[in-house]
């Protein structure tokens, strides 16, 4: 068989999966940076809003809640250096889904809470509607980039192919 240059060329998928696989890593990262960067001031803040969901212990949900801002930040450091990226992918879909998992667990109980996610949450006002859809909906988002990343985590500007000795060539998946 006889290898023409157009049949050598990468497709286009090939071409492009690695910037999506870039954008996609970065957005996660700063989804993750500004998430754990608004709760980093205010430790107990984020312990009430775990707690709020009421699906643990009041002890248990504060420690989660103080160590979680911490937790963010690491994935979006490790994401924005591109160390790691398969494992900080899986660990990030993980969390995702204890996330979606907990929205969903509030909205069928009936509470009327802020989720949150990017900042101080807790129980709603009296009279205030929760957006429960809206932040499934934007999780599942954010899963789908750490999806991407858990298939393909080879991206330009990585430190994963720079250690491995070599950047992800053209078409090159793993």
């Amino acid at each position: 068989m006889t290898v023409t240059a157009s049949s050598a060329r990468p497709g286009r998928w090939a071409v492009l999966r690695p910037w999506l696989g870039a954008a996609a890593r970065l957005g996660l990262a700063a989804v993750w940076l500004f998430a754990g960067a608004s709760k980093i001031g205010d430790l107990a803040a984020s312990g009430r809003a775990v707690n709020a969901y009421q699906v643990m212990p009041y002890d248990l949900a504060t420690v989660i809640g103080a160590a979680l801002p911490f937790v963010e930040l690491a994935l979006g450091v490790l994401l924005i250096v591109g160390l790691a990226t398969r494992l900080v992918a899986g660990v990030s879909a993980a969390l995702l889904v204890v996330f979606i998992a907990g929205i969903a667990s509030a909205w069928a109980r009936g509470l009327a809470i802020d989720c949150g996610c990017f900042g101080s949450g807790g129980q709603l006002a009296a009279g205030q509607a929760p957006s429960y859809l809206p932040e499934i909906l934007r999780d599942l988002g954010f899963l789908v980039l750490a999806g991407f990343l858990l298939i393909w985590p080879r991206t330009p500007f990585a430190l994963d192919g720079w250690l491995a000795g070599k950047a992800p060539e053209e078409g090159e998946d793993e």
